[in-house]
């Protein structure tokens, strides 16, 4: 392939985009309408324009949308290759590395015809599923697992839908469903398509009451909380976050009630109670010292780490630096860096403590590791994060490496 062949084609496209007068926001938008899959989203049309990736699956829509001759379009694209085709580089290849093929169509899996018997084992294999979705959620950011996800969970739902199962067997696969309806929710706030998550979530809780699963129905509200108060609805998460602990009931895992109090101590941080969001922390740190081992699989990130890393963002929020900043830079001393998303949400508050505590160079130099971990990243969550370090960042603008940063990065702004 010649050198810079992407950057070339990425020139092309962006020059089209412009001529018609779109955003990369409203392109991304035209090309899911087009081809009826939510996954694009405006940090992909922006790694195709910087020759990050190849779009050559959107080829089509692309054409339509930007109103050329899908001829004209594939001709750039082989001129841009030296003649030759476009390399396939799809947005979700990283997605089947966890185990996952181009040709695991799961309709084809499930049978899709009225009358398919499920068994267990349908169960254990959609499990198994679910799993390695969240472990490729792990590293992996909601724009490239978005379409894979949701395409899970509507063979999931179709399948219980349309399929015969004994009594057991649907209770535990109704309960896999809320399993599944969790991970795609999470991935779609994301990726940006918060209207979609709330859908995935409500869904999801509706499973697991249907199911007599009271932990994970709690979960299922509990994410939909802290998604309602990462998003502004501070109140509705609040009422939220305390409601999954009444739907959890008193017992609960170990591990789970310290997830819920730890969502009920952010929600209490962002409406600004101090004194309530301390004591929720608390309770989540008596929680998780009783955990023995009986917990649900999927809440196996749920650690001591962890929620030392929500109670140094309690502290930012509540704008006492000086508690936030040693606990930040203990643990992400030893955070996993292929983690990559949320090394860079977790850096993204230690930046603004920096700043709080007065501290600008060091806040530029790791907002400087926030934008570069981000960069290329499909996740909305690092985007209105980065977006709020820069803002943080800017009333030092007369400090020298506050002011190359906003100059370099001016874009994200």
């Amino acid at each position: 392939m010649p050198s810079g062949a992407n950057e070339e084609f990425g020139a092309y496209l962006a020059d089209l985009r412009r001529r018609a007068g779109k955003s990369q926001r409203r392109l991304a938008e035209i090309l899911c309408d087009l081809s009826g899959c939510p996954t694009v989203t405006r940090h992909e049309i922006s790694r195709y324009e910087r020759g990050r990736r190849t779009p050559r699956f959107w080829l089509p829509y692309l054409a339509e949308a930007l109103e050329v001759s899908l001829e004209e379009l594939e001709r750039r694209a082989t001129l841009a290759f030296g003649g030759q085709q476009p390399p396939h580089m799809d947005a979700h290849a990283e997605f089947f590395a966890y185990g996952f093929s181009e040709d695991d169509v799961p309709a084809s899996r499930f049978g899709g015809a009225t009358g398919w018997r499920i068994g267990s084992d349908a169960v254990a294999d959609l499990l198994v599923r679910i799993h390695r979705l969240r472990l490729a959620d792990d590293v992996l950011a909601g724009g490239d697992l978005i379409g894979p996800a949701l395409r899970e969970l509507d063979t999931a739902v179709a399948m219980h839908r349309a399929g015969g199962f004994s009594e057991q067997v649907g209770r535990t696969f109704l309960a896999a469903i809320s399993e599944l309806a969790q991970v795609a929710g999470w991935i779609a706030s994301d990726a940006g398509l918060d209207q979609r998550a709330e859908e995935v979530y409500q869904l999801g809780i509706s499973a697991a009451r249907e199911a007599g699963d009271r932990t994970s129905a709690a979960n299922l509200v509990g994410s939909l909380a802290y998604h309602q108060t990462n998003t502004g609805a501070f109140e509705t998460g609040l009422s939220l976050a305390t409601a999954a602990l009444d739907e959890a009931g008193d017992d609960a895992p170990p591990r789970a009630k310290a997830l819920f109090w730890d969502r009920v101590a952010w929600a209490y941080a962002k409406t600004g109670q101090a004194p309530s969001a301390i004591r929720a922390l608390g309770r989540a740190s008596e929680a998780l010292s009783q955990h023995g081992g009986e917990d649900p699989s999927y809440l196996y990130w749920v650690d001591e780490d962890e929620l030392q890393i929500m109670e140094a963002r309690v502290h930012v929020e509540l704008r006492r630096p000086l508690r936030a900043v040693p606990v930040l830079t203990e643990v992400l001393g030893r955070y996993d860096s292929t983690h990559a998303r949320e090394l860079a949400l977790y850096l993204s508050w230690l930046a603004v403590a920096l700043a709080d505590a007065n501290e600008p160079e060091e806040a530029a130099h790791t907002a400087r590791r926030v934008l570069e971990l981000s960069a290329d990243m499909p996740s909305e969550r690092t985007t209105r994060r980065s977006q709020v370090v820069l803002a943080r960042l800017r009333p030092f603008r007369d400090v020298r490496e506050v002011r190359d940063l906003i100059d370099d990065y001016a874009c994200r702004a």
